[in-house]
């Protein structure tokens, strides 16, 4: 016997094991996708923001620390006249 070919269908009808086409479904996956390139670009703008508010939480930190130092090196020059 020879190699068995796949059966098809006449034009126009449906095999009765292949479940029918959901005519819905082209409208899900559009939106599906669109959905998944929304949540791209919102990931990738908190992850800016994300990196902005880490920059001015250093330079903050970093002011902070060099007026603390610089307000006890004059405290402790006057105190001990240096």
């Amino acid at each position: 016997m020879a190699a068995s070919e796949p059966r098809r269908a006449p034009r126009g009808e449906v095999p009765a094991d292949e479940p029918p086409v959901d005519p819905h479904a082209v409208q899900r996956r559009i939106r599906r996708e669109r959905a998944k390139r929304r949540a791209r670009s919102e990931h990738r703008r908190e992850q800016r923001l994300a990196g902005l508010r880490f920059l001015v939480l250093i330079s903050v930190l970093v002011f902070v620390t060099l007026f603390l130092s610089l307000s006890i090196w004059e405290k402790i020059g006057s105190l001990f006249g240096l």
